[in-house]
């Protein structure tokens, strides 16, 4: 994921007080920023938790010292705000012991079907760090060093809810040709 000249010149911008610059900026990474909570955090949720980010972006947007990573550092702002919304609803206690018992399987990526993305956030039994290493690798197309760049994890905890991830959408897909 690399951010255009286009958005690292409206990052200088606004870091200059230029409030043009910045609503450029926020429109331009808002769609895929809101994709990605949808499937993060759900749709119900997921306007609520972009205010957050976007509000942190215009609060944090002069420390950022390198304009070329406005992306990353936006979408690792939107996964922290998303982990935290799922904490407080309890949600991430519950599926994270399932996840230590899977964290040494290796991470085969054969990437999902058309639409099964999009029915990620309906479907139970896949955390929420296996949903965000999903979306970001096969909808945001980063690679799973990028991947772990942005949730600042290990490549191994990436590789390991990744594989954990399709596993769990394979299950559910099964389930649901058999209905």
């Amino acid at each position: 994921m690399h951010t255009s000249t286009q958005e690292a010149l409206w990052v200088l911008r606004a870091q200059c007080d230029d409030r043009e610059a910045l609503e450029l900026l926020l429109r331009s990474v808002q769609p895929a920023v809101h994709r990605y909570l949808c499937g993060l955090v759900g749709p119900a949720d997921a306007p609520d938790v972009l205010q957050e980010v976007l509000v942190q972006v215009y609060r944090q947007l002069g420390w950022l010292e390198t304009p070329g990573l406005f992306r990353p550092w936006v979408f690792r702002i939107a996964s922290r705000a998303g982990f935290r919304h799922l904490r407080k609803e309890r949600r991430w206690r519950e599926q994270e012991r399932e996840e230590a018992l899977l964290a040494e399987i290796p991470a085969p990526a054969p990437p999902p079907r058309e639409g099964v993305l999009s029915a990620l956030p309906h479907m139970e039994g896949i955390s929420p760090g296996s949903r965000a290493v999903l979306l970001l690798h096969f909808q945001e197309e980063l690679s799973l060093p990028e991947v772990a760049a942005v949730l600042e994890l290990p490549l191994g905890t990436i590789k390991s809810r990744l594989a954990y991830g399709l596993t769990a959408l394979r299950k559910q897909l099964t389930k649901r040709r058999n209905f």
